[in-house]
């Protein structure tokens, strides 16, 4: 190993671990990519240095201006992080609600937080068109664009899957995942499917997004409400339309939060909000190929304690109504 020169130069090279629990109930490996062991503690730091690097090397991006993003945090994170390593200002734009943890850790990093109330997409300030409008109003700013930036896709199609599929020597049965941008799910799905022709790819959408009713009927269609965070969409990204998916199914919140209570105490995995909707999903496939050895693989997206202000506060969940007590046989008989 290197001595890294900046944190920048940390990011990539994640781990894969099995989950012993949920791979010995279903008979297959229950496989999750760590991407909490990134610098600034997600998937999205891949993101965030690829944008930033190739904005720098075609000159969009100079010495002395400032990043400016919509965030729901962890592109946040690692856009500040990416900031400071390239000696850049960063302005995160984010919405009310998400988890305190998150805000702390991006001006923790240096940069600036506005946050601005939550609104749908159409409305003219929603954090995306809030971002794009400083962006454009200030020559010193670069405005990153992560929703149809497809750096944010070339991350992991040059990167990530490749690191996968060099890690699992091409062995991987299925891959599934949420999708907050689709750069994530965009880039490991296509080139997975590039270099192993029979995997099975698959979305998992929260409960609120229409991502799910997109692939299934092509319309945007969306129920209930989940308390996820950077996931679930209600339009198609630039980044999403290079995905390459078999399928895709949605998962309630008390389905998949009791089963990141049933991980917690089996396996002392402590899961946010993105990954035990991702975990959930994987289980989910697990148990649709019931002891057939098949190796499934999802993500880890972050670090659990960035999400602890939720996931792991009942009053929080009570008011929430959801049931976060489910038996693990009522969860397998929810995700049949």
């Amino acid at each position: 190993m290197k001595i890294a020169k900046n944190q920048a130069e940390l990011i990539g090279n994640t781990p894969i671990l099995k989950i012993p629990s949920l791979s010995k109930i279903t008979g297959c490996e229950i496989l999750v990519k760590c991407e909490s062991f990134n610098p600034g503690g997600s998937i999205k730091d891949r993101a965030a240095l690829k944008m930033v690097q190739n904005a720098i090397d075609r000159g969009d991006l100079k010495e002395g201006m400032t990043i400016v993003e919509g965030t729901a945090g962890n592109t946040g994170i690692g856009l500040a992080l990416v900031a400071k390593s390239f000696g850049l200002e960063m302005l995160a734009v984010m919405p009310k609600g998400q988890t305190l943890e998150k805000q702390s850790m991006i001006e923790a990093f240096g940069a600036k937080l506005k946050l601005v109330d939550p609104v749908p997409f159409a409305n003219e300030n929603h954090f995306y068109h809030t971002a794009q409008r400083l962006g454009s109003e200030n020559p010193n700013y670069w405005w990153a664009n992560q929703f149809e930036n497809n750096d944010n896709f070339l991350a992991h199609y040059e990167h990530t899957a490749p690191e996968i599929y060099q890690q699992l020597q091409g062995e991987l049965d299925f891959f599934v995942c949420a999708a907050g941008t689709g750069g994530t799910i965009g880039g490991n799905s296509k080139f997975l499917k590039e270099k192993i022709p029979t995997i099975k790819t698959f979305l998992v959408d929260p409960q609120g997004s229409g991502l799910h009713s997109f692939i299934k009927d092509g319309e945007f269609k969306a129920q209930g409400s989940s308390i996820t965070e950077g996931i679930g969409i209600m339009r198609k990204t630039a980044n999403f339309s290079k995905a390459l998916l078999d399928g895709s199914f949605s998962i309630d919140d008390s389905t998949h939060i009791s089963l990141s209570r049933h991980i917690k105490d089996q396996d002392g995995i402590i899961l946010g909000t993105s990954s035990s909707l991702n975990v959930c999903a994987a289980f989910k496939l697990g148990l649709k190929n019931q002891n057939s050895g098949k190796r499934i693989l999802t993500f880890l997206c972050d670090l659990g304690e960035r999400s602890a202000s939720k996931m792991q506060n009942e009053e929080f969940l009570n008011e929430k109504q959801i049931n976060f007590k489910l038996s693990l046989e009522e969860i397998k008989n929810k995700l049949k």
